[in-house]
């Protein structure tokens, strides 16, 4: 189905899958037992316009629609390290849109170009040892000292934390205030009383390195502050909303893409003297597979009619993270099941795809938050 998309974008999206499949896919395996991918995929994707495309052209970005950002998460998403999908959309739409939206002119021209050129990497500090849904119980504080603010606290589950250049840190510029007193800074990499740690190994996205964030009266310059101050709540609760479309985008694509090979190997497997995918029982969980992934991703094409209207999505952009979150574990659990024993070692990608899913039930926001969300937007 053509519909919501343009020959432009059409276009777009070959861009894309062919950077995925020739340029990421061919060394996941390399990233992945690494823990880490090289900073030089920022700056090739860079070069092909890939991580400014609803930014303004001023700035180096695209300027293109909410539709381009469908089509580039769509097609990230079928890389086959979705923790490096995970990295890059970070980067892209989960820490530098903060900047765009309410940086002011000067920081803009100071990070916004190198971070579209894939110079600079992004990375967004939110959840703290004691806890992550509840925003506004952060302890981290900045203390304003003249023309700058001296930051103290700790940060984890940073995800860029090895590679970024700028961290955007929520912290409490007024810890009295709780929510309402929530500020956004950008801190920079190797600012004094600034500390990375590498955290353990995960359980999946092996190749998106994550890490602690430590800081110690580490002083930020007070024109890094990110819109106005004790307002940073109200921008993280707005960027929260493009965070959970763009991962359950990238999500649904990999679910797609997990149930498409699960389908060519039942075609290619016999059992009993007949193809896998002969018998109605296969054949029927592929075709229950199939309806749900279309029904997440008409929700989330809704979503995108819905911000591309400058509508309040943020209900249905709950209800997808939501959803589509649960529909891509199903898919891991039962793609995993086709592929019977050969699904629980690493020769085929299902066993990566089932241990990175996983966290999409987590991250930005878990299902039972979502579920929190939708149920105050019914009133009830």
């Amino acid at each position: 189905m053509d519909y919501p998309f343009s020959e432009e974008h059409r276009i777009f999206r070959k861009t894309v899958r062919r950077f995925v499949e020739e340029e990421l896919n061919p060394h996941v395996d390399e990233w992945e037992a690494a823990g880490i991918f090289p900073k030089d995929v920022y700056r090739r994707m860079g070069e092909l316009g890939l991580l400014g495309i609803r930014f303004d052209e001023r700035y180096g970005g695209a300027g293109a629609d909410i539709w381009s950002s469908v089509v580039f998460c769509e097609e990230m998403g079928r890389c086959r390290s979705r923790g490096l999908t995970m990295s890059v959309l970070v980067h892209t739409d989960m820490s530098s849109p903060y900047l765009y939206k309410y940086g002011s002119e000067a920081l803009k021209q100071r990070y916004l170009p190198a971070l579209i050129r894939g110079e600079k990497v992004a990375a967004i500090a939110l959840t703290e040892p004691g806890g992550g849904s509840d925003l506004a119980a952060i302890k981290t504080t900045a203390k304003k000292k003249g023309a700058q603010y001296l930051l103290t606290g700790s940060k984890t589950f940073i995800t860029n934390a090895l590679n970024a250049d700028l961290f955007f840190v929520a912290c409490k510029t007024d810890p009295g205030a709780g929510h309402r007193g929530i500020s956004m800074l950008i801190v920079e990499r190797g600012t004094p009383g600034f500390e990375i740690q590498k955290l353990p190994k995960k359980l999946g996205m092996h190749a998106s390195d994550t890490g602690e964030l430590f800081f110690e009266n580490c002083p930020v310059p007070a024109d890094n502050l990110i819109g106005e101050e004790n307002q940073g709540f109200y921008y993280i609760m707005q960027g929260l909303q493009n965070e959970r479309f763009a991962s359950c985008v990238a999500a649904t694509s990999s679910a797609q893409q997990a149930l498409e090979d699960a389908i060519k190997y039942a075609q290619e497997r016999e059992l009993f003297g007949k193809k896998l995918s002969e018998f109605q029982i296969t054949r029927h969980k592929f075709a229950k597979l199939q309806t749900k992934l279309e029904a997440a991703r008409q929700l989330l094409y809704h979503a995108a009619r819905l911000i591309e209207a400058g509508e309040d999505a943020t209900m249905i952009v709950s209800m997808c993270k939501a959803f589509c979150a649960d529909v891509a574990c199903e898919v891991a659990d039962e793609c995993l099941q086709i592929h019977g024993g050969y699904g629980y070692i690493e020769e085929y990608d299902i066993a990566r795809f089932y241990r990175d899913i996983r966290l999409w039930k987590i991250g930005a926001g878990t299902t039972e938050v979502m579920y929190e969300i939708i149920a105050k937007r019914m009133g009830i």
